[in-house]
């Protein structure tokens, strides 16, 4: 960090001042103008804003520099504030933002983007900026890079828990180079936090460990002194708590409660825009131009250039030769004896590895008994931990995160949601998968994974079919950028073998993404099947040949991408089983009927799935119970044929 930047000289504080007045202008009129948005919060919140931008080590000179200070601005629908802080200082153009803002050619969106130059992670969903701080605190550490990590926040949003899981990580890891600030406004949607929802936002951060300081959110010289005895303060994270009015700077704006006689104390412009006569009105009190009129006649001609981040790349990994496996084995060994072999082929610090108090079911142990600096226990806050994971996995570091299926997709659909639209690079190991967990019932059943996931544009699946290809996959992922999560069930899988006897995933087998293999030739029928399902559309495919009956028998390990081409060979048997230990209604045989309704294809459709929530028991017994082992499957089969 600029010491000297920290100074809050005389000139320094009236430029700041006059800024704080212009910015509060540019948020009427971009809200205004577009017709909607958040004027009441970005009004409040802007000189935290400034005094941030101008005190951090950022700049529009090195906004994609490693080494710059990131800031987080969690409540996200403040971002006519974080625009127009940015458009005045330098780092994207006022007009465009003016008269872009909300609109679809325009990167100035409703709630703020990341590929905005200052913005570090798009936000809009309350309650996970702490958690996302977190994670680009982290960064720092694991790379030994010395910037510091600012988190703005909304008051409303503390009651979420996933600020409660943030906090204690912070504390729990020594986060001391990270720095929360809370718009304290007191006001939210519904009206006054207090009657919305009461927390004790001081007492909680200090439970958590947590340093706080209390200042008047609207006073450069008070916020410059609590960031500078915050970030000079090594023993802890410091949360500032900005008192501040909503609406602040516009009289009729400020505390503004749409029926007062009511009591219900609803900020009437948290998240109204001013109508032309209102937008007015409030100009002339700030004494600025009212000059709306003249900005929408350029916006016709007015041409918003695209805004492209430049990203940082993750470390090129030495991912050894592969392991193969001739006993059988279950794929989460597997993963866990992967994943500490290519760590230690490669630089200390490559790799990250997070858990959420499973380490020894989903086998990251073995990483934790090697690399302990680079292996992050998170305890029981799946939603927490996936944020973080996310923001540290966009900023240079292979980052893995492993956990039962139920709580890594179901638990934390929003999160992934929000890492999808971050662009991150999280490695997501997913095990207990199907009915595969053992005797834990119908609420450790992950069966909705793929339908989950296919939702997510950027996130792809890999559900490997034995022990060798699951080897495969783990060092396949490890050097590919995006979200990837690869699934397993929790027990042993035999080893997948061709018909004369020699291991199919060998040591020259090449995993690609989207590759289906054939395992078996046959005329009579195509038999897709996925993961563990895979040994028994095997043992299916033995049984059929007993009453003269061939199957041919495909192993998808990327149930998400399947090439046409394929499915179009294999309907020409005229029938196609999918086979999978997932729901029904939304997996494999969904993918694959999606295929041939598009392509109009004349084969009939067998779907073999889950088709309700399972009870308690082990895996086989399952199978059996729920008409998913081989033998009912083949029976399916020849009655079909």
């Amino acid at each position: 960090m600029n010491k000297f930047k920290h100074r809050l000289t005389k000139d320094k504080l009236e430029k700041l001042k006059e800024l704080a007045r212009l910015c509060r202008g540019d948020i009427l009129k971009m809200t205004t103008i577009a017709g909607s948005g958040h004027p009441g919060g970005s009004m409040s919140s802007i000189e935290i804003f400034l005094a941030l931008y101008s005190f951090a080590n950022i700049s529009p000179q090195n906004y994609d520099d490693e080494k710059r200070d990131r800031i987080i601005v969690s409540h996200g629908h403040t971002s006519p504030g974080v625009y127009s802080c940015l458009a005045r200082l330098g780092f994207i153009n006022l007009e465009e933002v003016l008269l872009g803002f909300r609109k679809v050619h325009s990167p100035f969106e409703g709630h703020i983007e990341r590929q905005i130059p200052g913005v570090e992670w798009t936000t809009g969903n309350l309650g996970q900026g702490l958690s996302a701080g977190c994670g680009f605190a982290l960064a720092s550490k694991i790379k030994e890079l010395p910037y510091h990590t600012f988190v703005v926040m909304s008051d409303a949003e503390q009651a979420k828990g996933q600020v409660a899981e943030a906090r204690r990580f912070a504390h729990k890891y020594n986060l001391c180079n990270l720095t929360a600030l809370i718009d304290y406004n007191q006001y939210q949607i519904s009206g006054r936090i207090e009657k919305v929802m009461p927390v004790n936002i001081v007492e909680n951060y200090l439970a958590d460990g947590w340093k706080t300081l209390t200042v008047d959110g609207h006073n450069f010289l008070k916020i410059y002194e609590a960031i500078g005895k915050a970030i000079s303060d090594s023993s802890t994270p410091y949360v500032i708590i900005c008192k501040t009015v909503i609406g602040k700077g516009v009289k009729f704006m400020e505390n503004c409660e749409k029926y007062p006689e009511e009591d219900l104390s609803q900020a009437e412009y948290h998240g109204k825009a001013l109508n032309r006569e209102k937008c007015a009105e409030a100009l002339k009190i700030l004494e600025l131009e009212d000059d709306i009129d003249s900005l929408i006649k350029k916006k016709e001609t007015l041409q918003i250039e695209p805004l492209v981040r430049k990203e940082i790349s993750l470390p090129i990994l030495n991912t050894g030769k592969p392991v193969i496996y001739s006993e059988t084995i279950d794929p989460r060994t597997v993963f866990g004896n992967a994943l500490v072999q290519v760590a230690l082929e490669n630089t200390e610090g490559s790799i990250a590895v997070f858990d959420c108090d499973l380490a020894e079911s989903v086998q990251t142990f073995l990483f934790h008994q090697k690399w302990p600096k680079y292996f992050f226990e998170a305890g029981v806050s799946e939603h927490s931990t996936a944020t973080i994971a996310g923001a540290v996995s966009i900023n240079g570091v292979v980052t893995i995160w492993a956990d039962f299926g139920v709580f890594a997709i179901d638990e934390v659909y929003n999160q992934l949601r929000l890492n999808d639209i971050n662009s991150t690079n999280l490695k997501i190991i997913a095990t207990h998968l199907g009915y595969n967990v053992g005797p834990d019932g119908k609420t450790h059943h992950c069966i909705d994974y793929i339908g989950l996931l296919r939702n997510l544009y950027g996130f792809k699946l890999i559900i490997p079919a034995d022990p060798n290809q699951t080897d495969h996959a783990v060092r396949y992922i490890l050097n590919k950028p995006g979200n990837y999560v690869i699934g397993m069930g929790r027990t042993k899988l035999p080893i997948i073998i061709t018909n004369d006897n020699r291991i199919f995933f060998n040591d020259t087998y090449r995993f690609d993404y989207g590759k289906v293999d054939l395992l078996r030739e046959g005329n009579d029928c195509a038999i897709f099947a996925l993961g563990a399902m895979v040994s028994r559309a095997i043992e299916a495919y033995n049984i059929l040949q007993i009453d003269n009956i061939h199957p041919c028998v495909y192993c998808v390990s990327s149930p998400m991408l399947i090439k046409k081409e394929i499915i179009e060979d294999a309907g020409k048997t005229g029938l196609i089983i999918t086979y999978e230990d997932h729901n029904i209604h939304s997996g494999l045989g969904n993918e694959i009927a999606q295929i041939i309704a598009e392509n109009n294809l004349h084969t009939k459709l067998i779907k073999i799935g889950i088709s309700g929530y399972g009870k308690s028991d082990e895996t086989q017994i399952l199978y059996r119970k729920y008409a998913l082992d081989a033998e009912s499957t083949a029976a399916l089969i020849k009655k079909s044929l």
